[in-house]
């Protein structure tokens, strides 16, 4: 087991990066809407979903091949400070959005990678990830909530303030790296090709069934998930909430407690059951803001904390144990990839689309917009269900359950 200062310091990793994240990500529609921006927001979400196809494969490949994760990721968020303090003064100065959508552009290439980094520097610190990993990742959704309850004390819900404020913590994460031990990638056999520099290798991964339906349904539930952070905001605001950012930090009260039970649900349902119950919970909340009043809202905000944990978390623990060490950082950048890329991609672009097709003269149907979405993530439960095979409860690591890559 892990000790105490080890679950502080690599809870702190956690706790500094999704701080960083959620600073700037849950206000940035508000932000937009206050500069004249409005219609930027579903582009400037693509925007860092279309750099998760490239960096987080290529860092991560790095971070297993050539340089230490903890090195890495120092470098990732010195730049990414650096971009989002252009950003903030771009939309500030009102640099024509062109110019504003090209800034986001190079923070999503820099921030992207940042997260599959430090799962892969903390998965290889743990000894048993599927009872220490839910604590650890818990420091996550601290900082989460922390990052949004900074904003609205700051009053900067609409303001380009959050996005320095941002920038000010990728600086105290990359001065944290220094206090982390080394942790040196596994010695490379042979010369690595262009494919392997790139990340691109980790695609084998998909030749195992199993592997290929987690990939698979992650990706499909990230597009209906896209939709959470752009509209949830404009939905509150448009039921008369002030503080926005702070009362989207339901959502993580529940990521809480998702996280400290995994290991208890580990060891009594099957996997195929705790990734079911996070798409039902995704169903769940989706259906309750199609209620569209303030307490129905609320309470969908609230479930997405059970919904999100209990599926993508709990992929992230069935990556680590059905993958060997060289893969780590990889498997972790492919599973972003199909996340944060494939999914949110399609997910901020579709759901900025529908949400257009939803807004009428009279005002936004909000309960066809939040239906619509609850239907996609039934559909995706109904795949998940009739296609993944599974092996019993739990996952064991000593078992024949890591598969051998360079047989595939």
């Amino acid at each position: 087991m892990l000790r105490k200062a080890e679950y502080v310091e690599l809870a702190a990793l956690f706790f500094l990066q999704l701080m960083a994240v959620a600073i700037w990500m849950v206000p940035l529609s508000l932000v937009f809407a206050a500069h004249g921006l409005r219609g930027l927001a579903p582009y400037a979400f693509a925007a860092a979903a279309l750099a998760t196809f490239i960096s987080p494969l290529i860092f991560g490949a790095m971070a297993d091949r050539h340089a230490s994760p903890v090195k890495v990721l120092r470098g990732l968020s010195v730049a990414s400070a650096a971009a989002m303090t252009l950003f903030a003064w771009s939309v500030k100065q009102g640099w024509p959005p062109g110019v504003v959508l090209a800034v986001v552009q190079i923070y999503a290439l820099c921030a992207a990678p940042t997260g599959s980094i430090i799962t892969a520097i903390i998965f290889s610190r743990l000894r048993n990830s599927q009872r220490e990993y839910g604590p650890v990742r818990a420091g996550a959704t601290a900082g989460w909530m922390a990052g949004c309850w900074l904003v609205s004390a700051l009053n900067a819900d609409a303001s380009t303030l959050a996005g320095f404020t941002s920038a000010a913590t990728w600086l105290v994460l990359a001065a944290f790296t220094f206090l982390l031990p080394s942790v040196p990638p596994p010695k490379s056999a042979g010369h690595p090709t262009l494919l392997q520099r790139l990340g691109w290798d980790a695609f084998v991964l998909l030749k195992n069934h199993d592997h290929r339906v987690v990939f698979i349904t992650v990706a499909l539930f990230s597009i209906p998930l896209a939709a959470f952070y752009p509209f949830t905001p404009l939905h509150l605001q448009a039921l008369g909430f002030k503080h926005v950012s702070a009362w989207m930090t339901l959502a993580q009260t529940t990521e809480l407690v998702a996280m400290f039970a995994l290991a208890g649900l580990f060891l009594r349902w099957r996997l195929k059951w705790i990734f079911a119950a996070g798409l039902g919970f995704g169903v769940l909340r989706f259906a309750l803001c199609a209620l569209n009043g303030r307490a129905w809202l609320l309470a969908g905000t609230t479930l997405h904390g059970l919904s999100f944990t209990l599926y993508f978390i709990t992929a992230q623990i069935y990556i680590d144990e059905r993958v060997g060490s060289a893969w780590r950082a990889r498997a972790q950048a492919l599973m972003t990839l199909m996340t944060n890329g494939v999914g949110n991609l399609i997910g901020y672009l579709g759901t900025g689309w529908w949400f257009a097709a939803c807004t009428r003269p009279a005002g936004m149907r909000w309960s066809l917009f939040w239906g619509v979405l609850a239907a996609a993530v039934a559909a995706v439960l109904v795949y998940f269900l009739t296609a993944y095979r599974g092996q019993g409860v739990g996952i064991n690591r000593t078992r024949e359950s890591k598969v051998d890559f360079q047989a595939l």
